[in-house]
């Protein structure tokens, strides 16, 4: 997927203010850019990946916010630098959470690093069958049951488009209450 491609599927999730998002489960950064110039200038996002070799390819970015590289596991406690006590406005998890066998668990925990009204956006498959490349798959009917256990409210699919490896695309976004 390019870029361009990323930022017209997130975009009526993400929304346009500035502000500080994480983007876990990064690899690349093609979700990571899409979430840095659909935010703007004066925001910051933390690319979070296992696997810091992909993160690299972001050390390129030449947009106006600012984009912090963190090599962690997002499934595992991991530190934010310079974000201290602070709670982000947003996470990003496009074609992250079907990779973790308990997402409800994960969710649960990584919404409460989320500020009280900020968002959680989702990208994930819709009919999809599980595989070595989907292994756990997140159906667009489980994302509102998945969100509302996770503390999250107004859960919704805001974009939807065919994959080009099978079955559907979606962008669900939900609310932290």
């Amino acid at each position: 997927m390019e870029v361009r491609d990323a930022v017209s599927l997130i975009r009526n999730a993400v929304g346009g203010t500035a502000g500080i998002w994480a983007d876990l489960g990064a690899g690349n950064g093609t979700f990571t850019r899409a979430l840095a110039e659909t935010l703007g200038a004066e925001s910051v996002v933390y690319a979070v990946d296992k696997d810091a070799g992909p993160l690299a390819s972001l050390s390129s970015w030449r947009g106006d916010a600012h984009i912090v590289r963190v090599t962690a596991d997002f499934t595992a406690a991991f530190e934010l630098p310079g974000l201290d006590e602070a709670l982000l406005d947003g996470i990003l998890l496009a074609n992250a959470l079907h990779f973790v066998r308990d997402a409800a668990d994960v969710l649960t925990r990584l919404v409460q690093r989320v500020r009280v009204g900020g968002k959680v956006v989702l990208v994930e498959y819709d009919r999809r069958e599980a595989s070595r490349w989907v292994p756990y798959p997140i159906s667009i009917s489980r994302w509102p049951e998945l969100a509302k256990a996770a503390g999250l409210s107004d859960p919704s699919v805001v974009a939807t488009r065919p994959s080009m490896y099978s079955g559907t695309l979606y962008v669900g976004v939900a609310t932290r209450d």
